[in-house]
């Protein structure tokens, strides 16, 4: 008789386990999707008509899209030999350089606006580059600067850990067959590391797209110049219109979860297994 108690009680036990383990995963997605919700039943039809026929807005829009796109190709530029370098050479410092990747991540984004703008603004350089016509404060390609800043170590964090996921000897059997190390990098490394590339640009492209209180500090939120879709919904929603601010704000939604599912597929991770 006691043979048969105790495996009863550890498949009692391990039941409370699973389902202590999948109620606060309930809870955490269900929560999420309730408020997600009331902001789709609070939207009506002439919010959404408003955001894709207000000049001001598709203005923000397309400001939106060409800004994060440069980031984007800024970010892959500096991300692909950096996140070679710390994925194959080890250095002096290179743990703290590895450090200095990832500070942007988790320090404020308001941070990254502010610094700015005390670079251009009381700084020598920053005033001497100012002077020359190359403005950035309160400027358009103040945005990308701002995007770059914030949003540039996902692309090279991700394109480090598609190169450390390729086996360095591929590229010495290519050195000893007579490639170049230009030769190894562009013939076999970089195709190889293809789609953690590509999520690492969508990845940028996402944050940049996205980013809001480093703008507001660097670039202002000035209507047909600066403003972008986050500055939109601050904008819309301090005026009032509190349901285009949430049709400008389900849109960037949309956008973020596109984004994630493209990283996802390009890593080859299932949606559902």
């Amino acid at each position: 008789m006691e043979r048969n108690e105790a495996p009863a009680v550890r498949g009692l036990e391990d039941r409370f386990f699973t389902a202590t383990i999948f109620l606060f995963l309930a809870l955490f997605l269900g929560g999420g999707a309730l408020l997600l919700l009331a902001d789709v039943l609070y939207v009506d039809a002439p919010a959404v008509k408003t955001v894709f026929s207000d000049p001001n807005i598709l203005h923000a829009l397309w400001l939106s899209l060409w800004t994060s796109c440069a980031t984007v190709v800024l970010s892959l530029l500096f991300a692909l030999p950096m996140g070679y370098a710390l994925s194959r050479y080890s250095f002096p410092g290179r743990i703290l350089a590895d450090t200095l990747v990832d500070l942007p991540i988790v320090f404020p984004p308001l941070v990254a606006g502010l610094t700015l703008l005390v670079f251009f603004s009381q700084t020598a350089l920053g005033r001497w580059i100012e002077n020359t016509g190359l403005t950035f404060v309160f400027q358009p390609r103040g945005i990308v600067l701002c995007q770059f800043l914030v949003s540039a170590s996902y692309a090279i964090r991700t394109v480090k850990a598609a190169f450390d996921e390729i086996d360095p000897r591929l590229e010495k059997v290519a050195l000893t067959l007579g490639a170049s190390r230009w030769g190894a990098f562009f013939r076999v490394s970089l195709p190889l590391a293809r789609n953690g590339v590509l999520a690492g640009g969508i990845l940028t492209w996402a944050r940049a797209f996205g980013i809001f209180g480093p703008l507001m500090i660097f670039v202002g939120s000035f209507r047909g110049r600066t403003e972008v879709l986050p500055t939109t919904v601050f904008l819309e929603q301090s005026i009032g219109h509190l349901e285009v601010a949430l049709a400008v704000s389900l849109l960037l939604i949309a956008v973020a979860a596109a984004a994630l599912l493209a990283v996802r597929i390009l890593t080859g991770k299932a949606l559902f297994r």
